[in-house]
């Protein structure tokens, strides 16, 4: 169904930068600037983009501190850190399981690069 509930929560959860980003933020709160290094390889825009998505759907909380310049911390809430208990079991499964995806994926990619044989060849 295009207007079921889960469907848009799985829209948002199945971004890689949202993993990402709800697994850096467990251990309490965090600046832009620190969680921007910690995820190596995220532009500022798509972050801050990130950050305004899971603040909207109630997953993490933006503090803003009264100094100049601003400071600014996000942090899970507790919908977000039920949220993280799920993801981090994720996070297993695909370490656990990881190599045997990779050999999987190498014996499709070769079975692929095979050359399509008529069924009434000999």
């Amino acid at each position: 169904m295009r207007n079921c509930v889960s469907r848009d929560v799985l829209d948002l959860l199945a971004s890689k930068w949202v993993c990402l980003v709800m697994g850096a933020l467990p251990n309490g709160p965090m600046r832009f600037g620190v969680l921007r290094r910690r995820l190596d390889g995220i532009t500022q825009k798509m972050l801050t983009r990130t950050l305004r998505d899971l603040e909207r759907a109630g997953l993490v909380d933006r503090q803003v501190f009264p100094t100049t310049p601003p400071q600014v911390e996000y942090s899970l809430t507790p919908l977000g850190q039920d949220l993280v208990v799920l993801m981090e079991a994720f996070r297993v499964w695909a370490e656990k399981h990881g190599e045997e995806i990779s050999e999987a994926r190498e014996r499709y990619d070769a079975r692929a690069a095979e050359p399509v044989r008529a069924l009434n060849a000999r």
